[in-house]
Order: structure tokens, then sequence, then C-alpha cells
């Protein structure tokens, strides 16, 4: 089978062109791409639990919790006992939190922007869709 009809290779192809860009993007902040992407997240719903931040992220606790604890150490982040659940843990941004997130975010925006101006919007929304269905 040759690379270009093979998915698998297309697939990981375009997750390491990705992958790369968004790394390059993000060379400033001084965070990885998940741990970017966990601050906006968060900067879109703050004070969330890490039970609803790990499903809205997609990713097992044990790697939220890592990632947590490096955003934690870097001061972008504190974890607060629930008010209305003594067993949860929200996860709150700090000010500095609140500052590199809303970076982030323009970042995310432009970059998404940059990334997908090969397509035409109509392709890009085919995109995205299509990535999502194939995630189902």
């Amino acid at each position: 089978m040759k690379a270009e009809h093979c998915i698998f290779f297309q697939l990981a192809k375009a997750y390491q062109t990705g992958s790369r860009f968004w790394k390059d993007k993000l060379a400033d902040c001084d965070v990885t791409a998940v741990q970017a992407l966990v601050l906006a997240f968060l900067e879109e719903e703050d004070q969330i639990s890490s039970v609803t931040l790990g499903q809205r992220i997609q990713v097992d606790s044990a790697t939220l919790t890592g990632v947590l604890d490096r955003l934690e150490g870097l001061g972008y982040l504190d974890r607060r006992k629930n008010p209305r659940d003594r067993r949860a843990i929200l996860i709150a941004l700090t000010e500095a939190g609140h500052e590199i997130a809303q970076r982030i975010g323009t970042i995310l925006i432009e970059g998404n922007r940059e990334f997908l101006s090969r397509l035409d919007p109509e392709e890009a929304k085919q995109l995205r869709r299509l990535l999502c269905k194939i995630r189902r």
C-alpha cells in the first residue's frame, strides 16, 4: 500500500505536523501543548472539578494530575476545596494563570486560523466534522 493511501500514515503525519505547529506557537509561553490547552479550557470555565476538566480535555486522571501539578508549580492554578462537596477539589486559575490563559487563548484562535489557512472555510468545517466523527 502506498503511503498516500494509508489512513494511519496520513493521520500520523497530520498529527506530527499539527503538534509541531502548536508547539512552535507556544514557544514563548513556557508551557507544553497539553498544559496550554488545560489553561485555555480553564479560562473558558474556571473553578471546575478535576473530574469535569479531565472529561473535557479527555485525559485520564493520572495524566491530568501530572499536568495540574506542573501548572500549580508554575503558579498558574490552585486546587481548592469544593464548598458543595468536601470530597471534590476545584481547579482555579490564579491571577498569573488568567494572564497566561488569555494569551494562550489568543494564540489558539490565531493558530487555528493559520493552521487551516490552506483550506477554504467549507473544507475546514468538513475536516473538523470528519475528525470528530472518526473519534466517536
